[in-house]
Formats: C-alpha cells, sequence, structure tokens
C-alpha cells in the first residue's frame, strides 16, 4: 500500500457505524483515500460485539462496514515496528499498550497515516502520522 491510504483506529470505525458528530468531523479526512484497518482492529471491534451481545442487524452492520475496508495483517516488518516503537516508549518513560502499538506498527511499516480521536495514545512514536479531530 501507498499513496492515498488512511488506517482507522478502533474509535474511528465506531464512530462511522454510529453516526453523528465526530463521525461527520472524520469524514473530509477520509473521502477519496483507501481505508484500512489493522488486524487488531478488527479484533477489537468483533470483542465488543460479542461483550455486548449484539444481534444480528448489528453484526450485519459490522461485517458490512469490515468488507468495505482493506485489513492490515501482521508481517515481519510490522513485527519490526512493533519492538522498535515498545522500546522507544519505554525508554522515553511512556509505555503503550499492545493493541495501541500493533496499531501503529502497522500505520508506521506500512507508512500511512493513521486516523485516531486518541491522539495523545500514540504521541512520540517516530515515523507515525497522525490525522485527529481531539481538542
Amino acid at each position: 500500500m501507498a499513496g492515498a491510504e488512511i488506517l482507522l483506529d478502533t474509535n474511528i470505525v465506531s464512530y462511522l457505524m454510529r453516526g453523528g458528530d465526530l463521525a461527520d468531523r472524520y469524514r473530509p479526512h477520509l473521502k477519496g483515500k483507501l481505508l484500512a484497518v489493522s488486524f487488531v482492529t478488527i479484533g477489537e471491534l468483533y470483542f465488543g460485539a460479542e461483550k455486548r451481545g449484539w444481534g444480528e442487524l448489528k453484526w450485519r452492520s459490522l461485517n458490512a462496514m469490515l468488507s468495505g475496508l482493506v485489513a492490515v495483517p501482521y508481517d515481519i516488518e510490522v513485527a519490526r515496528c512493533y519492538g522498535r516503537i515498545v522500546a522507544h516508549r519505554h525508554r522515553i518513560g511512556r509505555p503503550i499498550t499492545s493493541n495501541d502499538t500493533w496499531i501503529a506498527a502497522c500505520a508506521v511499516g506500512y507508512s500511512i497515516p493513521l486516523a485516531t480521536h486518541n491522539a495523545t495514545d500514540f504521541d512520540e512514536i517516530p515515523g507515525l502520522a497522525v490525522v485527529t479531530e481531539q481538542p
């Protein structure tokens, strides 16, 4: 992947599924771009649906949303980026959750920006471009 892509953090996919003000604020950043999600985001979304006991209609909506997105998989380069990010954040005294690290590693490994409403979770990650509407 290279060019007009953007990786969506889990919160952005959730906003787009629900609609509303936050979804509307991010749509201009996404228009005309190939939308991608990390394999971790897919897992987080499925976990949320299972945890909440979603019915068939919501499951269909989630699967329809995911079918329109490119899934960024784990690979060796993503794993290398994961290791660098975790080590860097520990060195600077800013540990990061495993899931956020994998999401960032997918963005860095594939050189695509990350759209997130939790920008501070991704501060100080070398090579990561963040797109946010977070105040």
